[in-house]
């Protein structure tokens, strides 16, 4: 199965210039997102993880189901300000400004094998942050895996660990 078949391309959206990949038409097709979710964890097995990290909001949607699969904890990466309880963060700088991810004080403990996951790899400067924060915690990030990589954007040379993307877009 190609799973490109079951992700739709928007031109000009959320600005003009953009192509968005919405992988909601992929989530409706159970086959296809069965095969997806099988694929992820075929991949993403390999590196032994204890806990998968998923990036706010779409990255939910990969790492929660699994982790169930695998037998993982699962951990939410989200904005500042989000998360109840004691939070650790990281402030990163983008293009046009900065942001701040955090993640719960006691969401991993060191040592522990966690892969960053989110549904498309861009720039890469989230999924940095997000290994950083892990690492600022004493976790051992394994991997990072998204369903989609905009290879065009090289977010992939950003980062100093193994990379799984299922499809990838020149354009």
């Amino acid at each position: 199965m190609d799973i490109k078949d079951h992700i739709r391309s928007i031109p000009d959206f959320p600005k003009p210039g953009i192509n968005f990949y919405d992988i909601s038409t992929l989530l409706r097709h159970p086959d296809a997102w069965q095969v997806t979710m099988g694929r992820m964890a075929k991949a993403i097995s390999v590196w032994q993880p204890d806990v998968l990290a998923g990036i706010e909001s779409r990255g939910f949607l990969t790492a929660a189901p699994l982790a169930l699969k695998l037998g993982c904890g699962f951990v939410m990466v989200r904005k500042r300000g989000k998360l109840p309880g004691e939070t650790i963060s990281y402030s990163y700088d983008l293009e046009y400004g900065s942001d701040t991810i955090e993640i719960q004080a006691d969401a991993v403990k060191p040592g522990q094998r966690v892969v960053i996951m989110d549904d498309l790899l861009a720039t890469g400067g989230t999924a940095q942050a997000a290994v950083e924060l892990f690492r600022k915690v004493g976790a051992e990030v394994v991997g990072v895996s998204a369903i989609i990589e905009l290879t065009f954007l090289n977010g992939r040379s950003r980062l100093d660990v193994p990379v799984e993307a299922l499809v990838q877009y020149d354009e």
